[in-house]
């Protein structure tokens, strides 16, 4: 089952980019996920043990460096990565 995603890391610290940035780059790494960014959120869509997957690992590394750190996150049971924005 494929599946979409958007998620926002809020770290609750003056230097709040670029553990931004590197958390996206990370996603990115995983060849089997598409991944598209925009200036509010990421979304993220593939086979829902990949999604799951990656975001578990890599939310952990975030919390781990970063604990006070906030996600927002939505889910969607299909794959909307080729729906186009009106």
């Amino acid at each position: 089952m494929r599946i979409s995603l958007e998620i926002s890391l809020y770290p609750l610290t003056e230097d709040y980019i670029e553990p931004i940035l590197e958390f996206i780059l990370q996603l990115e790494t995983n060849e089997k996920l598409v991944v598209k960014r925009n200036s509010l959120s990421t979304q993220v869509f593939g086979e829902y043990r990949d999604v799951m997957d990656c975001i578990d690992r890599e939310m952990e590394a975030v919390f781990e460096a970063l604990p006070n750190s906030v996600f927002a996150i939505k889910f969607i049971g299909t794959d909307r990565a080729d729906v186009v924005d009106i």
